[in-house]
């Protein structure tokens, strides 16, 4: 009788197809989950933004003027990138975040970079009154 202790050339490539699928299935999953904790991130950032500027207007009674937003007090937009920015546990850069600010009237802004652009939400933004704005829907 003959003693077979080991694995085939066909019962090895059966293993390394099941390996292959798994992947196939698992790797995209992993990525979307990736792209929407990010976005999370990037969403709270714009609001712990948006808060500062209505902490700043309960006290100036303008938004002009807001951290490094400028101080000019004529009322027109000022544009800042705050050198704050999303970042996942690699250290690339997920989003940046944007400041465009009026006497009466803000919008910040969460642009995504790197392979966050993918993303089917695209830039995020949010305006004093509280409007939510994105390129996809259900993104907030």
């Amino acid at each position: 009788m003959k003693n077979n202790s080991g694995m085939t050339l066909i019962e090895l490539m059966i293993v390394v197809a099941i390996i292959g699928i798994l992947a196939a299935v698992a790797f995209p999953s992993y990525s979307e989950s990736v792209r929407q904790a990010n976005r999370g991130d990037a969403q709270s950032g714009l609001m712990q933004l948006a808060q500062a500027m209505e902490r700043f207007y309960g006290v100036n009674y303008t938004y002009v003027g807001t951290g490094a937003s400028g101080g000019g007090s004529s009322g027109a937009p000022v544009s800042t990138v705050f050198a704050h920015t999303t970042t996942p546990f690699d250290g690339t850069t997920a989003y940046n975040l944007t400041l465009v600010a009026t006497a009466t009237t803000f919008t910040v802004t969460a642009t995504p970079t790197g392979a966050q652009t993918s993303d089917t939400c695209g830039t995020l933004t949010l305006a004093q009154d509280g409007a939510k704005g994105s390129a996809g829907t259900d993104c907030w």
